[in-house]
C-alpha cells in the first residue's frame, strides 16, 4: 500500500452508531458524478437547509466532522439513512461482502477457533451491521459447519438506528433465536468486530498555513449558492501532526491531513467494555506516517457515488458516502491505552491467504472450496482489487483463565 491509495471498492460499509482510492492527486481530476437516486433533490434541498442554518446559527462555518456526521446519518435524509441498496455492483460502492459469501465464512472459520479458547459463554458482537448480510453469512457457516458452537451462539448486533435496525431484523428472520439487538455496547466476553465500520466515522482535516507556520482545521460555510470549505482556529483538542522543524519548513502551503476522535473515541470504549477476548477491526487505512507521504498533499478524504469519485464532498449531501482513510496507528494506540495487546495489523490478502491454508485440511471442517468460493477467494485477495487496501487490526484481553498454549492459536 505504500505510496498509493486503491479506488474506493466499498468502504463505509459498517455503519458507525451515531452518537457518536485512486491517489489522492488523481481522483481530483475527475468530472463530478451528477447525483443519482429517487428524491435526490428532495433529500439534497431539506439537508442543504437545515445545513446552512447549522451554519448560519455557528456564524458562518461549522467544523467538516459536523458536515460530514449530518450528511451520512441524518435522520432520514443521511447516506446511510437511505436505504440498504447503496451497497453492490448497482449500489456506489462495492465491498468484501459484495463478493459473496466467502468473506463472512472465513470469518466465521476464525471466529470458531477463536472461539474454541475462549469461555464457553463467549459470544460474537458486530458493530455497524448495515443491512445484516455479513451476520447471516456468518451465523449460516456456524449452522452448517458448527452446529454445536451455533446453538449456544449469541450474536449481538450494536445498532442505534431504527432504521437500519429494521433491514437486519428482515434479512435474519431464519436466526431470531440467535441474535440480539443493543444500542449500545455492554461489557463482553468473546470477539468484538466491525467491519468497514471505522471508515464511516467522521473526520477532522487540518490544514498546513505555512506563513504563520500553524496548522488551522478545516469547516464548511456557506458562499456563492454552494458549500464551501472554510479554515478556522484549531481546537484544543484536534490532533495535528507534529514534525521537526527541518519538515515544517518544507511542508507545502495548504497540506491537508485528517483525524478521527470519533473512531478513536470509540474503540477506546470498545477496548474497555472487552472483558477477554478480540477487538477486531477490519478497514482500509494508513500509518500515521503513511498519512503525511507526498503524494496526500490534499489529505485522504472522498466521495464517492456510483463506483466513481465525486470531486466536490461539498456537493449534494446525503447523496454521496463520504468517506476517509483509518489511521491505524492512532486506533491501536487507543486499544493499547485500554489495556489490549495487538496480535497485528496484517493485510487482507495475507490474512485471507493464510485462513486458506489453513481450510484446506480436512480436519478444519471448513467445507469444500468449490469453484465458487476459488472465484471469490481471489477478488478478496487481488491486489488490485479488495487485498492490498484492506488490513485487519486485532487486539486481545486474555481471560484469567486461559491457558497461553490455547492463546497462542490468535
Amino acid at each position: 500500500m505504500a505510496g498509493q491509495d486503491l479506488p474506493r471498492s466499498r468502504p463505509g460499509f459498517g455503519s458507525p452508531p451515531r452518537a457518536l482510492h485512486s491517489s489522492s492527486a488523481a481522483w481530483r481530476t475527475e468530472h463530478p458524478v451528477p447525483c443519482f437516486g429517487v428524491d435526490e433533490g428532495l433529500v439534497t434541498a431539506e439537508l442543504t437547509h437545515r445545513l446552512r442554518q447549522a451554519i448560519g446559527a455557528a456564524g458562518g462555518v461549522i467544523p467538516y466532522e459536523d458536515f460530514m456526521r449530518r450528511a451520512l446519518y441524518e435522520p432520514s435524509l443521511g447516506y446511510y439513512e437511505r436505504g440498504p441498496g447503496v451497497v453492490g455492483r448497482e449500489g456506489d460502492f462495492y465491498t468484501n461482502i459484495s463478493v459473496g459469501p466467502l468473506y463472512g465464512e472465513l470469518l466465521a472459520w476464525q471466529f470458531s477457533t477463536w472461539l474454541e479458547a475462549l469461555p464457553a459463554a463467549a459470544g460474537l458482537v458486530e458493530v455497524g451491521a448495515h443491512d445484516g448480510r455479513l451476520a447471516g453469512d456468518i451465523l449460516s457457516w456456524f449452522r452448517a459447519h458448527r452446529k454445536r458452537q451455533f446453538d449456544r451462539l449469541h450474536y449481538t448486533i450494536i445498532e442505534p438506528s431504527t432504521v437500519r435496525r429494521g433491514w437486519q431484523q428482515e434479512r435474519l428472520t431464519e436466526f431470531t433465536a440467535r441474535v440480539e439487538w443493543a444500542a449500545s455496547l455492554a461489557p463482553t466476553c468473546g470477539i468484538i468486530f466491525g467491519n468497514e465500520l471505522l471508515d464511516a466515522f467522521p473526520v477532522r482535516p487540518v490544514q498546513w498555513h505555512s506563513t504563520t507556520g500553524v496548522w488551522r482545521e478545516l469547516g464548511v460555510g456557506w458562499a456563492g449558492g454552494r458549500f464551501v470549505e472554510i479554515p478556522f482556529d484549531r481546537r484544543p483538542d484536534t490532533w495535528a501532526p507534529e514534525l521537526p522543524a527541518e519538515l515544517h519548513s518544507v511542508l507545502p502551503e495548504g497540506f491537508t491531513t485528517e483525524s478521527s476522535p470519533e473512531a478513536e473515541a470509540w474503540w477506546a470504549q470498545a477496548a474497555g467494555r472487552l472483558d477477554a477476548g478480540v477487538l477486531l477491526a477490519i478497514d482500509y487505512g494508513l500509518t500515521t506516517e503513511q498519512f503525511l507521504m507526498p503524494q496526500r498533499v490534499h489529505g485522504t478524504r472522498r466521495g464517492y457515488q456510483r463506483h466513481r469519485p465525486v470531486t466536490d464532498l461539498l456537493v449534494n449531501p446525503g447523496e454521496v458516502d463520504l468517506t476517509a482513510q483509518v489511521n491505524f496507528t492512532k486506533i491501536q494506540q487507543a486499544g493499547e491505552a485500554a489495556g489490549l495487546r495487538t496480535n497485528g495489523l496484517i493485510q487482507q490478502r495475507v490474512k485471507l491467504t493464510g485462513l486458506f491454508q489453513k481450510t484446506l485440511d480436512p480436519q478444519a471442517r471448513f467445507g469444500e472450496w468449490t469453484p465458487a468460493r476459488r472465484r471469490q477467494f481471489q477478488t478478496l485477495t487481488h491486489p488490485e482489487h479488495l487485498g492490498r487496501g484492506f488490513h485487519w487490526l486485532e487486539q486481545t484481553r486474555e481471560p484469567v483463565s486461559l491457558k497461553p498454549s490455547a492463546w497462542s492459536r490468535f
